[in-house]
């Protein structure tokens, strides 16, 4: 029985070459189903998820390269009800673009839920660390380190993006989605070692500086 309401559109923005495109092809059910709106330079792929409140699909936009031209047309962002803002840990430059990824965002989607992802962890010289992705915290985000090619993290932003859409914050993923077999394999006290670093990381007291805008 498929609740047609657990539907919902996502919006997936971030600088050129982050992993965005990557991310979503890790979902098989995505990339077999995906349509192309040719007007917006759009591919929507569809991710399904099993949850126990049933299925649950999330209409993923990804930009097919558009961020090259300068911030998206709102065409883009309209009726928007979830988002991922996606940066590379390997790239300074793609972590202090996202509080304008942010701006943009909210300036036609106001309010919903956004999780922010931090991809490439896999990547050993890592040039964001923890304990300076502090953007979510001012803004009330969820955060998650993600590596998309190891398929690390992949249905974290999804299930608390399913438990704030649902209003259902006890519901669970009741089976693994279909993803792509990992091409790169991170360790598991690897996996540790980065999960302590950001539980350090948010106990820390933010800055005071104003937004460094």
């Amino acid at each position: 029985m498929e609740n047609i309401n657990n539907i919902f559109k996502l919006i997936l923005v971030g600088d050129g070459g982050v992993g965005k495109t990557t991310f979503v092809k890790r979902h098989l059910t995505g990339e077999f189903e995906k349509k192309y709106i040719a007007t917006l330079g759009v591919e929507v792929h569809p991710l399904k998820f099993f949850s126990s409140s049933g299925e649950i699909i999330f209409n993923i936009w990804d930009t097919a390269g558009q961020e090259k031209f300068g911030g998206l047309r709102d065409g883009y962002y309209i009726q928007g009800q979830a988002a991922i803002i996606m940066f590379d840990v390997t790239s300074r430059l793609t972590y202090k673009n996202v509080p304008n990824w942010h701006r943009d965002l909210t300036r036609v989607c106001d309010n919903i839920p956004i999780v922010l992802v931090g991809n490439k962890v896999d990547i050993r010289d890592r040039k964001v660390k923890a304990k300076q992705i502090t953007f979510h915290r001012k803004k009330n985000l969820q955060y998650y380190d993600i590596s998309a090619k190891s398929n690390y993290n992949f249905e974290k932003p999804f299930l608390w993006l399913s438990k704030k859409l649902t209003g259902d914050p006890n519901l669970i993923f009741v089976e693994s989605p279909a993803l792509a077999p990992a091409e790169i394999v991170i360790e598991e006290f690897r996996k540790k070692e980065m999960e302590e670093e950001l539980n350090k990381a948010q106990q820390i007291a933010l800055p005071d500086e104003e937004d460094d805008m």
